[in-house]
């Protein structure tokens, strides 16, 4: 089953396509781009998630990096991994016409039924407080998940586009649908700041309210997911007290 075309390219975005790449996120550091950027490659070679743990990159799946020139300080241009991951969900849902299964993980994976399905890695060049480039590196399971003997004990198990839904999507046509949808965000937080991004990213939160746990390091904290602050933060209610976690892996 294959899913229907999305909508046309958003104008004044530029988009490369490449065969194989080491990674999107390497590729997109040596752009200076005047525009806002999308590099999407078949395959990759280097591919990492978070902490610079490998991502495997089989071809059918999607891998790609939005590069920008974000004027921002910081913790604001930070706060772009909320509107990727509310523009990767309504590109799911896009390119399949379900609403329903699509979820959010604090803080950067959408999960399909409970398992993930994407990951967004978020890294930035510059000095000081100054951002001279900002890289959101995204990948999906469109069409393969790894094994969940592959993946960290107790971490959520991967899953793929194809064997949840019975749909196959394409790279080049998931790509479309997400950078509409991500100019759709970005549009929102240059106009309204992160706010409405908040609310509407808690709108989908997975275990919102629930019991989780937000390992930092050596350390974890079990407590019940309460909300994310203004600054993205997860808000975690903790035996000892109410948290404000900045950044932390969870598990549940």
């Amino acid at each position: 089953m294959s899913a229907d075309l999305p909508p046309c390219w958003p104008q004044g975005v530029a988009r490369v396509l490449l065969d194989t790449v080491n990674s999107t996120n390497a590729y997109a550091a040596l752009l200076s781009p005047n525009v806002p950027t999308w590099i999407l490659a078949a395959e990759q070679s280097g591919g990492r998630g978070r902490r610079g743990r490998p991502w495997l990159s089989p071809r059918g799946n999607f891998y790609a990096t939005l590069a920008l020139q974000p004027i921002e300080t910081p913790d604001l241009v930070a706060l772009r991994s909320f509107a990727a991951a509310l523009a990767l969900r309504d590109a799911c849902i896009a390119v399949t016409g379900l609403t329903v299964g699509f979820a959010l993980k604090w803080p950067n994976d959408v999960l399909l039924n409970g398992g993930k399905l994407a990951g967004i890695l978020l890294e930035s060049t510059g000095a000081g407080q100054r951002i001279t480039q900002l890289s959101i590196g995204i990948g999906v399971n469109l069409i393969a998940a790894p094994n969940a003997d592959e993946v960290e004990q107790g971490a959520v198990v991967p899953v793929s586009l194809l064997s949840e839904t019975g749909i196959r999507v394409t790279p080049e046509a998931f790509l479309t649908a997400l950078a509409n949808a991500y100019e759709k965000w970005e549009a929102v937080y240059a106009a309204k700041g992160f706010a409405p991004l908040r609310s509407e990213w808690l709108l989908h939160a997975a275990k919102l309210g629930e019991t989780i746990t937000a390992r930092i390091g050596d350390t974890s904290d079990v407590g019940v997911f309460q909300t994310i602050d203004e600054t993205g933060a997860l808000i975690l209610q903790t035996l000892q007290g109410r948290r404000a976690i900045p950044a932390a892996e969870i598990f549940f």
